[in-house]
């Protein structure tokens, strides 16, 4: 297991800029093909608002909507809402606590798409709210051809998610995602189909959500419930159970406890099958 060796806790965002610094500082150092980069993306900046602005905007920029008009985009909305840097430090902790890949703060600030797409949301989030809804939906479908997130900008996430590998992570509009919520890939939020208005999952604080588990309808799941890989969830699910299956059915009602790494949770959840190999 290669983790983080100490997590931090960031009281402020400001503290994860001076360690992504230093980090940064260190890996040019240390791999001088890579020093251009990482000066481009980390050094160059004087604050950690404008580095992850020029740092998405080069990710989703496209040919009728330049870096430059992006970054500008993304640096409006972090200075009128300072609470989307702060969940992005939230959600970068989060990757380091339960990430066992995860070896420095540098690695997924540079390269995990699934914390660049939660920051993403966040911008069309913003825009949303600004009733710039075309330019929120233009986001959205940058993101999905980039990153394979589709993440509607009505939906609404809390802070410390981790979207691990998040390739095929589908959330709908009218979804709403607590904080400390860890997602796999292939995971969907979505509706049933049959309805309109709000129709889609309200998934509580620290749920634990598997590879390849659909969630679907305005159904709740609660808090540091968990949902085992491949489960189709139709109905409501309590707190701190364990559901598998299709349709998912509770197996068990866990207690109450921190979290842990996704591998950790993973081997736990193992044990409620029948069957070896539907995780």
């Amino acid at each position: 297991m290669h983790m983080v060796e100490q997590v931090i806790e960031f009281a402020d965002s400001e503290y994860l800029w001076l360690v992504l610094r230093q980090e940064a500082l260190a890996t040019a150092a240390q791999e001088p093909a890579l020093a251009a980069f990482i000066d481009a993306r980390v050094l160059s900046h004087g604050v950690l608002a404008a580095a992850l602005a020029y740092h998405l905007s080069q990710q989703l920029a496209g040919p009728d909507f330049n870096s430059p008009a992006m970054r500008e985009v993304c640096a409006q909305a972090f200075a009128s809402d300072p609470s989307i840097i702060n969940s992005f430090a939230r959600d970068i902790q989060a990757v380091a606590e339960r990430d066992p890949a995860c070896r420095s703060y540098l690695q997924p600030f540079l390269f995990y798409k699934g914390l660049a797409a939660l920051l993403a949301h966040r911008v069309a989030h913003w825009l949303w709210l600004q009733s710039q809804h075309t330019l929120a939906l233009y986001l959205q479908s940058q993101v999905s051809t980039t990153f394979q997130v589709d993440i509607h900008p009505a939906a609404v996430l809390g802070a410390g998610i981790l979207l691990d590998h998040a390739t095929g992570v589908v959330i709908g509009e009218t979804s709403v995602v607590g904080d400390d919520v860890s997602i796999l890939q292939s995971v969907t939020l979505g509706g049933n189909g049959k309805e309109r208005g709000d129709r889609h999952p309200k998934i509580g604080r620290g749920v634990f959500i598997s590879v390849g588990a659909k969630i679907l309808g305005n159904i709740s799941v609660g808090e540091q419930a968990r949902v085992a890989a491949g489960s189709i969830v139709l109905s409501d699910v309590p707190a701190h159970a364990t559901v598998v299956g299709a349709p998912a059915k509770v197996v068990r009602v866990n207690s109450v406890q921190n979290h842990l790494p996704v591998t950790a949770i993973a081997g736990n959840l193992i044990g409620c099958f029948d069957a070896p190999g539907r995780l």
